[in-house]
């Protein structure tokens, strides 16, 4: 029977814990292997003592529900060290040797895949992937576990805004994440009732966003909700600066000075807690995908949802491209005749 290991990479998302769950039910409950969790990313596997932990189905007990990941995660834990300019590659290929780890799964987004593809490039490693990001900007995979779950949280937050807005008659403007894809926005927005919501891939004007407020003050209704993801830039800047909600909130100030505008950033909200039901379902679908894909020997792939089933795809072209929203999607097309102005 094989040892195989199993990390996470990247930022956390809602349902790590019940892709792991799934793994280890199905490859050590089942099947009988022996699953190693490395801790922290591939940082676990730099140097001895290699922080590691032998996952079994008793241990990973509780594990759908809960959020986060027993075994921790990171940004910073790229083997080949681009920030610092040491590769550390072959102390992980070393530490998997002496482990005698015989290949990995690997969960994470797209640099984790990324990072996993160098490393069967230069290294031979036997790696499967599983498809984690709250952003879902993942075009080889329908939708990302985690992403459901964080628009669960921005939508919760508009409704919430939504009593308070209407309350003081005040713009309340959340911002949310995304990196530079708009889906949790768009989304949430669409699901939260806002009246502007501010994406990556339309860039926004202040004067139209205004006008959507003034029209509706006109029309009886002296409160607003917009709703900006945080890689949102103004028409005529190619490079998101951060602070996309702050931005919007000055522009509007500037333009009525009267009005009472307020800023709420969700930030790691939306990556906390335990997962939704349907993101439950997806991470263990995934998770039992990645170990059919180790028992087929299909290394270098990823894990992915394809018109509704399960499959694998490789990793190398699950990487190629970066899934944005279409200006012309037909969930923009609903927003838009549901009255949301997007700015631009």
């Amino acid at each position: 029977m094989p040892t195989i290991g199993i990390l996470c990479g990247g930022g956390d998302a809602p349902g790590l814990n019940a892709v792991i769950r799934a793994v280890v039910k199905y490859g050590a409950g089942q099947l009988g292997w022996r699953l190693i969790g490395i801790q922290d990313s591939f940082n676990g596997l730099f140097e001895v003592p290699y922080r590691v932990m032998d996952l079994t189905p008793v241990a990973c007990r509780g594990l759908l529900q809960r959020g986060g990941t027993i075994l921790g995660t990171t940004n910073h834990g790229d083997p080949f060290n681009r920030e610092g300019g040491h590769d550390k590659s072959a102390a992980l290929v070393q530490g998997l040797d002496m482990l005698g780890i015989e290949g990995l799964i690997v969960i994470g987004g797209d640099g984790t895949m990324r990072i996993s593809q160098q490393l069967i490039d230069l290294h031979g490693l036997k790696i499967v992937g599983v498809p984690k990001t709250i952003d879902n900007d993942l075009s080889a995979t329908d939708v990302t576990f985690g992403f459901q779950s964080a628009v669960d949280c921005a939508t919760d937050a508009l409704d919430r805004l939504h009593t308070t807005a209407a309350s003081h008659d005040r713009v309340l403007v959340l911002e949310v994440m995304g990196r530079d894809a708009g889906w949790i926005a768009l989304h949430a927005g669409i699901s939260g009732g806002a009246d502007v919501v501010v994406i990556p891939e339309i860039p926004w004007e202040a004067a139209r966003i205004v006008r959507k407020i003034e029209e509706r003050r006109a029309n009886g209704r002296p409160f607003s909700l917009i709703i900006v993801a945080e890689g949102a830039v103004p028409t005529g800047e190619r490079v998101a600066p951060g602070k996309a909600g702050q931005r919007v909130v000055d522009a509007i100030e500037a333009l009525l000075p009267a009005s009472e505008v307020r800023l709420t950033v969700l930030g790691h909200l939306q990556r906390g807690g335990s997962p939704v039901a349907i993101d439950r379902l997806l991470a263990t679908r995934l998770g039992v995908g990645a170990v059919d894909l180790v028992e087929a020997g299909r290394w270098g792939e990823m894990s992915c949802l394809k018109n509704g089933k399960v499959d694998g795809v490789r990793i190398k072209d699950a990487i190629q491209t970066y899934r944005r929203v279409d200006p012309e999607d037909e969930l923009v097309r609903t927003a838009r005749a549901t009255g949301i102005e997007f700015g631009g």
